[in-house]
Order: C-alpha cells, then sequence, then structure tokens
C-alpha cells in the first residue's frame, strides 16, 4: 500500500487547485491516502471509535459477494456521514435531455451514418450538470445493463452543489478547457488529451478554471472500466497501469449552508440539502475510486508489414460483458503513430461492423475524414451501417500508390466509443441545427475502378510481389 500526505484546504480556499497535485498511481491498486497522518485505523475497517472521531462509511462498487479478483470498494473517514441530508425531491426545472432508459417512447432507431458539427458554448451560465445532453444509447440503468453517450458544453463552475450519479460510471473526454474536479477521495486536474473516470455513486463538483469547456462523456451501467487483456502482444504496450492516477486525500471542515447533492437516478436528477460539504473525507483506502489517464502516454501497436489492424489494437479501457471478447463499451484512440505497411490501403479500410461506433475528435484531424470531422464534432456508424474513408481521402491514398514510403501520423487524437449493443439516438440530436445532413455526400463521389482486363491484374501482382504458376 501507498500512503501520501494531502493538504487541508478550509474556508473560501475551497476549490483551488495547486498547481503540484499530487497523485496515487496505479490502475485497480489498493490505496490509502491520509489528509491527516494517523486518521485511518488499524486493523480494522469500522472500530467503535475512529480515530479523531471520524466517521466510517464504505462505498461498494460491486456486490458483496463478488469474487475477490472483482471486488471493488472503498472505505471512508469523514467529520459527518453522507447519509446526514434531507430527503430527496426531483429537481426543477427538470432536465430533459438525460436519457438512460432507451426505448421506443424516448427514442429513435436510425441505421443511417451521422455527423455532428462542434457544438457551441452556450450564451446563458451554464455548468456541467446543465450543459450536459444524451446523443444515443442503449439499455436500461434499471435493468443494470447498458450504455449512454452524452456531451457537454458548460461556461461556469458549479456552485454550492455536487453531483452523484447513481447509473453508472462516467468516462470524460475534455475536448476543451480544463476540468477541476473535486471527489471524495480527492482532487483531479484533467486537460483536454487526458481523460477521467468517476465510478458511480462517487460525489463530484467539476469547475472550470479555462471558462468555456466542452467534451464527451461515456456512461456504462451494471459494470466497469477496466484494462484490456494484451494477448499475443504479451506484457507490456497500450495503456499502462502505472500511468493511472487516483487522487490523494483532501477534505474541507466547513459551513455550508444550504449545500446541495444533485443525484441522477434513472436518468431523472433529484435534489437533496446539507449543511454541510460532501468533501470531509479526512482518510480513505480501498480500490474503487476516480481516475485520471494521459492520452500521450499510450503506447500503440501497429502493422509492421501489410494490411491495416483492426481499431481495437487501440482500446484504453473496456467494459466487459459476460461473453468472451464482447464490450458492452470499449475506448479506443487513434493516436500520432507510423504508418509503414507496404502494399496496402493504410486509412480505416471499408467495412459494417456488429458493433456501433461513436468517434471523436479531440484535437487535430482524423486520417479517414478528409473534411467536415471537426474537433468537438462527433459521428455515430451503428451495427452493420458501412462506413469508411471519405472520397479524398480514397482518392490521394490510391494516388500516391505502393511507393508512398513509411508516413507518421501526428498532431492528432480522435478516439472511439465501440458497444456491442445497438444504440438508439435522441430525437434532439437528430433534428439538431448541428447535425451534418450532408454526412452521405461525402462517400458518393466514390467512383467505379474496375477493369476486366488481365493484364492490368497480371501488373497489380507484380507490383504486390505476387506471383501466378
Amino acid at each position: 500500500m501507498e500512503k501520501l500526505a494531502a493538504e487541508v484546504i478550509k474556508g473560501d480556499d475551497w476549490g483551488r487547485f495547486p498547481d503540484d497535485l499530487e497523485y496515487h498511481s496505479g490502475f485497480g491498486n489498493h490505496f490509502e491516502s491520509e489528509a491527516i497522518a494517523g486518521a485511518l485505523p488499524r486493523g480494522q475497517n469500522s472500530p467503535l471509535i475512529c480515530p479523531f472521531g471520524l466517521y466510517a462509511e464504505q462505498i461498494s462498487g460491486t456486490s458483496f459477494t463478488s469474487p475477490r479478483k472483482l471486488s471493488q470498494r472503498s472505505w471512508f473517514y469523514r467529520i459527518k456521514p453522507s447519509v446526514t441530508h434531507e430527503p430527496f425531491w426531483p429537481r426543477e426545472p427538470s432536465h430533459k435531455k438525460l436519457v438512460s432508459e432507451f426505448d421506443g417512447s424516448n427514442t429513435v432507431a436510425n441505421p443511417t451514418q451521422l455527423r455532428w458539427k462542434p457544438v457551441d458554448i452556450p450564451d446563458s451560465p451554464t455548468d456541467f450538470i446543465d450543459g450536459l445532453y444524451t446523443i444515443c444509447g442503449a439499455g436500461s440503468s434499471f435493468l443494470r445493463h447498458g450504455f449512454a453517450i452524452h456531451m457537454y458544453t458548460a461556461n461556469k463552475s458549479m456552485d454550492n452543489c455536487a453531483f452523484c450519479n447513481a447509473d453508472g460510471d462516467f468516462l470524460v473526454v475534455p475536448q476543451q478547457g480544463r476540468l477541476w474536479i473535486t471527489t471524495e477521495c480527492g482532487r483531479l486536474q484533467v486537460s483536454p488529451g487526458e481523460i477521467v473516470v468517476l465510478p458511480q455513486g462517487f460525489r463530484f463538483v467539476v469547475d472550470l478554471p479555462d471558462g468555456p469547456s466542452r467534451g464527451y462523456v461515456a456512461e456504462v451501467f451494471g459494470t466497469h472500466f477496466q484494462l484490456p487483456d494484451l494477448g499475443p502482444i504479451g506484457a507490456n504496450g497500450l495503456a499502462a497501469s502505472r500511468d493511472f492516477l487516483a487522487p490523494t486525500a483532501w477534505f474541507e471542515d466547513c459551513p455550508r449552508p444550504g449545500f446541495t447533492i444533485i443525484q441522477k437516478f434513472g436518468g431523472e436528477l433529484f435534489n437533496a440539502r446539507q449543511d454541510f460539504s460532501p468533501f470531509n473525507v479526512v482518510a480513505w483506502h480501498g480500490n474503487y475510486v476516480p481516475y485520471k489517464y494521459d492520452l500521450s502516454k499510450f503506447c500503440p501497436y501497429n502493422t509492421v508489414l501489410i494490411d491495416h489492424g483492426d481499431p481495437s489494437i487501440n482500446t484504453v479501457l473496456t467494459a466487459p460483458t459476460d461473453k468472451p471478447g464482447v464490450a458492452l463499451l470499449d475506448f479506443v484512440i487513434f493516436p500520432p503513430r507510423w504508418l509503414v505497411a507496404e502494399h496496402t490501403f493504410r486509412p480505416p479500410y471499408y467495412h459494417r461492423n456488429c458493433m456501433s461506433e461513436f468517434m471523436g475528435l479531440i484535437y487535430g484531424g482524423y486520417e479517414a475524414k478528409a473534411d467536415g470531422f471537426l474537433p468537438g464534432g462527433a459521428s455515430l456508424h451503428s451495427c452493420m451501417t458501412p462506413h469508411g474513408p471519405d472520397t479524398k481521402t480514397y482518392e490521394a491514398t490510391v494516388a500516391r500508390g505502393n511507393e508512398a514510403g513509411p508516413h507518421k501520423i501526428t498532431d492528432t487524437m480522435a478516439f472511439m466509443f465501440e458497444s456491442c449493443l445497438m444504440p438508439r439516438t435522441c430525437p434532439w440530436a437528430l433534428d439538431s441545427h448541428f447535425r451534418d445532413l450532408d454526412y452521405y455526400q461525402c462517400w458518393i463521389g466514390l467512383k467505379s475502378h474496375f477493369s476486366d482486363d488481365k493484364t492490368d491484374v497480371k501488373s497489380n501482382d507484380l507490383q504486390n510481389g505476387n506471383k501466378s504458376g
């Protein structure tokens, strides 16, 4: 176990983030952290009287009887327990663009290739909660199986309130503006190019030190993200466990009159009032914690001779199903990397997939779309809907021929949320004036290059190093 001390900030300094925040390192580790030395009980989790008169409280991310290797839980030692609040009541006005139950009453089945332009930052004051809206999803948070994909646009920090998602885990991908996130385990500073996972049930606040902010959120119901198996790759590569960072203990101890806990439950929002901050955890230990990851640390693997690898080789995190190799949701990135394959069409090939793919772009351009796919934008290619490089990308690629030589993709970071479930799309996403209604046009210009001239076939075989008998 590792123990790191963290500073204590009280009163009006709450929410200030130093540049040198300390973190625990490692994915899925069992950490322990104290903001005051000696605050963690020794030898047991729930003594009759905890050090410094603290309350012991457990948060469970898995059932009590889950196998030990799958069990996720943490113990908090806090000034007041989280149960000390008034009853919940429905938040007014209600948030009409959050969905966690996907059926014909609130969402639409649509196999068409969809693309959206970057959404503008709102003019009116909007925090992370009010700026969060669902694009698509499948399944049900009540049935503990499924996912939702959201986006957010915000321009102000959350004020005297904290958010708690009872439905599932959030994987947040900021595209514009840093996020300062305060959680019960401590603080996380998350910049574009990093991601943060906020597990089910944790209370957190999002501050916006840079003002306007925009990004993407994947939510999974009934499971948690884990590192993918590496298989024949071996013991190293892709996302390294040590590069995942969890917060260290930090707390505040001062009155917070009228502080509001906003809980998402079944896609609906509920408020409960309390007179203290939920961030009063003086010490904690466990393996159920928020964490962040810097995407630039990803170690990509790639083709070194022929053919373009499947995108699964770039999986950062996966939320598995009970069926081996089939993900409820994969988080896949397309980072800077070398392309060196010979006699190979190097952008992603044209394909139809039994999985559904939602793509976003953090910065730069995407190798398969020369035009129209912009940072902050998104696309959705659903189950068995064909997709692939646009016309301009295809023609430019084949024009370079087999002697193009090695090429490095630079200054880009695209990503994909991929799921085995068929998503239903929210009507406001389909009706949005940010939807690119001409998206299909990017493929219309693809023309036939077919020739039945056998001389051409033999010429191509010789160029590719193939010999016929």
